[in-house]
């Protein structure tokens, strides 16, 4: 192997030694990757706010579902009310 050789692939070496100490550091500083810790925060921050709305929702689905319940009832109150009514007018 030449000098010249030799020399190419030390530094070869040593470039990839420096940039693999030095990668965690200019992707933090890029935003393009962030420590792991921070990671599972926003991630549990944005489940939390999943959960969040996926019970919203389940609150306005018992909330209608409540009102509906009470629409049925009152309507068959007022039938079932209507019809012994016109039950008693009728029969002798």
């Amino acid at each position: 192997m030449s000098t010249a050789a030799a020399d190419i692939t030390n530094l070869a070496t040593e470039d990839i030694q420096f940039i693999k100490e030095h990668l965690g550091e200019w992707l933090a500083e890029q935003s393009l990757g962030k420590p792991p810790a921070v990671y599972e925060i926003e991630l549990r921050e944005q489940m939390d706010k999943r959960f969040e709305a996926v019970d919203r929702r389940f609150e306005m689905l018992t909330q209608r579902m409540d009102s509906f319940m009470l629409w049925l009832y009152a309507i068959t109150l007022t039938v079932g009310g209507l019809i012994t009514v016109a039950a008693l007018k009728l029969l002798p």
